[in-house]
């Protein structure tokens, strides 16, 4: 599963040619949990909740990014890293 940014301990990570809707994978001290990249809204998973705050302020700066990158690899491309927070 391609690493697309890690910051504070919360690795960001997608999977390529996973199902939609348009997600990403975010994991915190063996804590995981699913955000959809169009809304930025939590699917399922436990994080603490300082962490998922931090994440959403990340997604709303990169959320055009991820998109992208949802694109490429379900496409077959190579994904790129994302700045962190």
């Amino acid at each position: 599963m391609p690493e697309l940014s890690r910051f504070y301990g919360i690795v960001i990570t997608m999977y390529p040619d996973d199902h939609n809707p348009p997600h990403f994978h975010a994991e915190y001290s063996g804590k995981k949990a699913i955000f959809n990249i169009n809304d930025g809204e939590f699917i399922k998973g436990n994080l603490p909740r300082k962490e998922g705050r931090l994440i959403l302020a990340w997604y709303e700066i990169y959320k055009d990014e991820l998109l992208k990158n949802w694109n490429q690899l379900s496409s077959g491309q190579e994904h790129f890293k994302i700045n962190p927070l």
